[in-house]
């Protein structure tokens, strides 16, 4: 069955239940870009430098990487209800707080809580949607993955037309949509069903010595550092007013979820997997080298550009990090999640760093370079990997209710 389909069990024939944990994944998700189009309002604001105001990334990013390994741990004993609304709360008390910072430190302190209860609750809400939908794990993975995109590009946005009038209304903002999402998955959402086996801290650490699920993550993490440069240190380069800033990365949210959703599955159907990322990474390499060294204009098509190749990606890695291991899903996604996003951590802090000891341009090869050695990972470890990306086919769910575009 399509899961476009409209009739029952199709994508627009949910469950209340399943729209609330949805419509709550993409303000989750507008969380990421959120602070794209501010970061120099932010940085003017609280007297702060490129450097110190990227830390906001570093911050939420390095937390999320680290509560990889507790979000198993807590959603197998208090259950997946009790989790999401637990990491909504956590959003809502530290956006909040984050828009009544008196200080760059301070800031980047909120945003780390923030992190804490995304990463709690974007681990979760794809399992519980599976759970509660209607029709099949293929429209429900269709709509958690729409719910991505459609949260990557319009946090941008968002954040532009609030941050028009004060940097600190789109964290009022998102604290806001986050608490009306937490009072509808309270009000919709029934608790489910707990996993047989309690999973510990430890065993997405022991999934990772699987050679297949390792050179995934390793590769996955060359990868965020240029998918983090490109997010975080861009704005800086652009150096546009937030509507504009906010406009261009509209548009690249947007060619991140078509792509992603659309695009991708069709590409590894003809090509295959491996070919597939492998190419969009050497494409994506040489997309951020004319974006560092063109001219303005250039700068701005190559940054919307990039969002194509992200998000063919976001989508193929994914499918290879939970299929290519026999950990069950949950495990496998939070072992790959904890490598990769600590680059995302690293890449935000290290670009403007990088361009204060060298020059504008230079994090952006370093960030080629990176891109290319995710693309080296998966030809050298392609025989750990090769098996299961044949095997595997765009829109495959599992049994255990995390298919194969878990994020």
């Amino acid at each position: 069955m399509d899961p476009l389909d409209v009739g029952a069990g199709g994508i627009l024939r949910q469950p209340k239940a399943v729209w609330a944990t949805a419509g709550a994944s993409v303000v989750a998700f507008m969380g990421i870009g959120l602070v794209d189009p501010i970061l120099p309002s932010i940085a003017r604001g609280l007297d702060a430098s490129p450097s110190q105001v990227s830390l906001l990334f570093t911050s939420y990013f390095l937390i999320t990487a680290v509560a990889m390994l507790l979000t198993g741990f807590v959603s197998s004993r208090i259950g997946g209800k009790k989790t999401l609304l637990l990491g909504l709360a956590f959003v809502v008390v530290f956006a909040g707080l984050a828009g009544t910072s008196g200080s760059v430190g301070q800031l980047v302190g909120y945003r780390a809580g923030w992190g804490l209860g995304n990463a709690l609750f974007v681990s979760t809400a794809l399992a519980v949607i599976v759970g509660a939908a209607a029709g099949g794990s293929a429209a429900a993975i269709l709509l958690y993955e729409s719910a991505l995109g459609l949260g990557m590009a319009c946090g941008p946005l968002l954040g532009a037309v609030l941050g028009n009038a004060s940097w600190r209304y789109p964290f009022f903002g998102t604290a806001t949509l986050m608490a009306i999402g937490f009072l509808c998955i309270a009000a919709f959402l029934k608790e489910q069903p707990r996993p047989a086996r309690k999973t510990s801290v430890l065993d997405p650490l022991k999934a990772l010595g699987h050679g297949g699920l390792a050179s995934a993550a390793v590769s996955a993490f060359f990868y965020n550092y240029t998918f983090f440069t490109v997010l975080a240190f861009t704005p800086f380069v652009l150096d546009m007013t937030p509507y504009r800033s906010g406009a261009v990365f509209f548009a690249w949210g947007l060619l991140l979820a078509v792509f992603s959703v659309i695009v991708a599955p069709r590409m590894q159907e003809r090509f295959g997997s491996l070919k597939v990322l492998g190419g969009s990474l050497v494409l994506l390499a040489a997309d951020v080298l004319v974006l560092g060294y063109g001219g303005h204009t250039a700068a701005v098509v190559c940054t919307i550009l990039s969002g194509a190749f992200i998000g063919v990606n976001n989508t193929v890695y994914t499918e290879l990090a939970l299929g290519v291991s026999d950990a069950p899903r949950p495990v496998a996604s939070a072992g790959y999640n904890f490598v990769r996003w600590f680059a995302a951590a690293a890449a935000p802090y290290f670009a403007p760093k990088i361009e204060e000891w060298t020059d504008i341009h230079v994090p952006f090869v370093v960030a080629a370079v990176t891109a290319v050695l995710g693309a080296l990972v998966v030809l050298v470890r392609r025989r750990a990997l090769v098996h299961e990306a044949e095997e595997l086919r765009p829109g495959h769910a599992t049994e255990d209710g995390v298919g194969v575009f878990a994020n």
